[in-house]
């Protein structure tokens, strides 16, 4: 059975003062042994929270990079900055770099291929907007993007797949167990079809969309949910912990 990954992303929220106190908290609790943590800072915070999870099981991350090493794109993140700070992860794709900054499926497999070859994993994001599952897209768009981020990557190895529907992120509404794990299902059929069954059942695909303390356990009883991606309940350590501490029969 894979190892649930519980990710934390705190998008534009702590500064190093607050994201160090957050990672000394996380540090003292007791955390399970058989799930996976990650928090993904700001980049200012990532070298204070760094220094105080460095020797824990607790990983680092990060919620974006270019996919250029480095030359005149000034503002922009590195992901050679990222692997000297000790980030394990980066966060691709995601709804909210679409959406703000539009970025493109060409944009993030690009970012994709550049983490890879610094050995750092990706978390690469998936969704729909509402409009497009109220007619009946969202598969059509899952294939879309997902095709195009994976486009000439011959191993998804390192890969984690965040399914994160546009629709349920920040707006309290959340995919029921059922509607993720279709998807889940679709995308899992996809790698099997490009990757074959081994890689199929090795890939951890991530829930992400205002998953809280009050559905994670109902999340996490789906055999196609192999861990979630949590924005504002990651914030506060008391919701992050008891979504760390989701019910073990989940895991049955």
């Amino acid at each position: 059975m894979k190892i649930p990954l519980i990710a934390g992303n705190w998008k534009m929220n702590k500064t190093p003062t607050q994201a160090a106190e957050f990672a000394e908290l996380l540090k003292q609790a007791k955390l399970p042994e058989n799930v996976e943590v990650l928090i993904c800072p700001p980049f200012t915070a990532l070298s204070a929270v760094k220094k105080i999870i460095n020797g824990t099981p607790i990983k680092l991350g990060a919620q974006n990079m270019h996919w250029e090493t480095k030359g005149a794109f000034t503002g922009e993140i590195s992901g050679e900055f990222l692997q000297d700070l000790g980030c394990e992860y980066v966060i691709l794709g995601h709804s909210e770099r679409r959406q703000y900054f539009y970025e493109t499926d060409e944009i993030i497999n690009k970012k994709i291929q550049t983490a890879l070859k610094l050995n750092i994993k990706p978390i690469f994001c998936v969704g729909e907007l509402l409009s497009e599952r109220e007619t009946d897209k969202t598969f059509d768009v899952i294939k879309k993007q997902l095709s195009s981020g994976l486009n000439n990557i011959e191993h998804i190895n390192a890969i984690t797949i965040a399914y994160e529907p546009v629709w349920a992120i920040g707006t309290g509404k959340t995919a029921t167990p059922k509607q993720a794990s279709e998807v889940h299902k679709f995308i899992r059929t996809m790698i099997k079809d490009k990757y074959g069954e081994n890689a199929s059942q090795d890939t951890r695909i991530l829930y992400g969309g205002s998953v809280t303390p009050e559905n994670i356990d109902d999340l996490m009883t789906e055999n196609e949910i192999d861990g979630v991606l949590v924005g504002g309940a990651s914030l506060k350590i008391d919701s992050f912990l008891r979504i760390i501490n989701f019910k073990r029969t989940a895991l049955q």
